[in-house]
């Protein structure tokens, strides 16, 4: 099981240098590095900022507790990011 959780974090890795976020981004990591990505929680419901589990909360947990889908909002995140290059 240890395994399968180093290459699944090293996958993550390699994603997020690639396009940007993934979806296991801590919302206070995501916030600090890439705040134009705030545009995008709010346009999709999600105003988790000021809220004190999101510094410890993933993206992915958070958009399952609004009912979104993580996928779809890092796809959106990570277009906006391009869009800034």
């Amino acid at each position: 099981m240890k395994t399968i959780k180093k290459t699944t974090k090293r996958t993550e890795k390699k994603a997020e240098k690639k396009s940007g976020i993934t979806k296991k981004i801590k919302f206070s990591e995501l916030i600090e590095k890439y705040p134009e990505s705030i545009e995008v929680l709010f346009e999709n419901g999600m105003h988790c900022i000021g809220c004190a589990m999101s510094a410890q909360e993933t993206l992915e947990q958070g958009c399952l507790s609004h009912g979104l889908n993580p996928d779809e909002i890092v796809k959106e995140i990570n277009k906006k990011l391009e869009g800034k290059k």
